[in-house]
């Protein structure tokens, strides 16, 4: 007879780099650790490229607030979350090796000319919606028989003025499938995840319309994501005070939805809750808005660590590392309802103090003076300082698990 499972507390050591440990997970990463990241942006990319060797269970929890590119035509079009992040991270994810399905993978990694009239680019969308075009053509049924639907369908839908120009077919393709299942993201997001065989799970924080809204400390509001990342516009000059949710950049009043359960329920079972490296807000801290966050986090006896940036991020002026971790310790009380102890909520900074570009210097008495214990380990690439190492970090992250 099978007994019931039940839950219990095991306080222990652990050995940081551990080569038992990560030699287990690369030999059999389809029972690797159960990571979970809440980011959005391509920052962590390359470190997601880099973990399908150690584990193929990671779980991304990705921002849809996206309003600058490719993903603000969509949301402006169809009134949908972003997708263009969600799409990133399922390519970086994705094996592309002879054992996936690369053909799958570049008609997802594909971006429609930038120096083609409408007319031409209609043209292309029509032929990949036949499956004439080559890089549908490529793909066997029935796979094909489904991207092509999927592409008929954006193309039934898609607003007679919509601006094709650079537009990436992943994106295109989510775009289909959202509105094809009613509105909902996560349907097709499996659907090709199983497709591109993805080696891990990808889940926006919230299926809904929403946009990012900054309050500047100098009183400026900046309405969009886009206004604060300083990639489309001029970087803040001021740091940043508040960030909330609004469900219109024409009315920026402050929402705050709760998370759903099946989210919270992917954070309550992780292995160890990862905090990275990212734009600061509108990546890591946007995650954290929606109520429930924190609750969840704090009802997860794994380890929280937070992997603070090591080169430049605008997002981050005037601030100092300790005030980061201050910072992202009032957000994760603000989504727990000021219920749970920093304890509960995060544990750990991991850093190279020796390497990375700090941006306000490391205190590390000061952080660790709010009951954060600071760990010092060489991640950066020395032969591309200061950028992260992917393999430094993970060997660090995972031995932690």
């Amino acid at each position: 007879m099978i007994s019931h499972q039940q839950k219990i507390r095991i306080t222990r050591s652990v050995t940081i780099p551990d080569p038992v440990k990560l030699t287990r997970y690369i030999k059999v990463p389809e029972f690797g650790p159960r990571i979970l990241f809440f980011s959005g942006g391509t920052a962590l990319n390359p470190l997601s490229r880099a973990l399908v060797r150690y584990t193929h269970n990671s779980i991304h929890l990705v921002t849809p607030f996206d309003s600058g590119g490719s993903s603000a035509k969509l949301r402006n079009a169809f009134q949908m979350p972003a997708v263009g992040d969600m799409r990133s991270r399922l390519m970086a994810l994705a094996d592309q090796s002879v054992k996936g399905n690369p053909e799958i993978y570049n008609l997802f990694a594909y971006r429609l000319p930038r120096n083609e009239d409408q007319e031409k680019l209609k043209s292309i969308l029509t032929r990949m919606a036949d499956g004439h075009h080559p890089l549908v053509h490529s793909i066997h049924d029935p796979m094909r028989k489904i991207v092509c639907s999927y592409i008929t369908a954006f193309a039934r839908k898609m607003p007679e003025d919509f601006d094709l120009r650079g537009a990436s077919m992943g994106n295109l393709i989510l775009a289909a499938g959202y509105f094809s299942h009613n509105r909902h993201i996560d349907p097709v997001i499996f659907l090709f995840s199983k497709l591109a065989e993805v080696r891990g799970m990808v889940r926006p924080i919230m299926n809904k319309y929403l946009h990012l809204v900054s309050r500047l400390e100098n009183g400026q509001i900046m309405l969009g994501q886009h206004q604060l990342t300083g990639k489309e516009t001029p970087a803040i000059e001021s740091p940043v005070q508040k960030i909330f949710l609004s469900s219109s950049l024409k009315d920026p009043s402050p929402l705050y939805p709760r998370l759903k359960e099946k989210v919270m329920r992917l954070i309550q079972d992780a292995e160890i809750i990862c905090y990275p490296m990212g734009s600061f807000y509108s990546s890591l801290v946007a995650n954290l808005l929606p109520r429930g966050a924190g609750t969840a986090i704090a009802q997860n006896d794994c380890p929280k660590v937070y992997i603070p940036n090591t080169g430049h991020d605008p997002e981050e002026t005037g601030t100092s590392l300790k005030q980061r971790v201050e910072t992202l310790l009032y957000y994760l009380h603000q989504s727990g309802g000021n219920k749970h102890q920093d304890s509960q909520l995060l544990n750990f900074v991991l850093l190279d103090k020796d390497h990375g570009l700090y941006k306000g210097g490391v205190d590390v008495s000061g952080i660790e003076g709010l009951g954060v214990k600071v760990i010092e380990a060489q991640l950066v690439d020395p032969e591309n300082p200061p950028f992260l190492n992917a393999d430094y970090l993970l060997e660090k992250l995972l031995s932690m698990v």
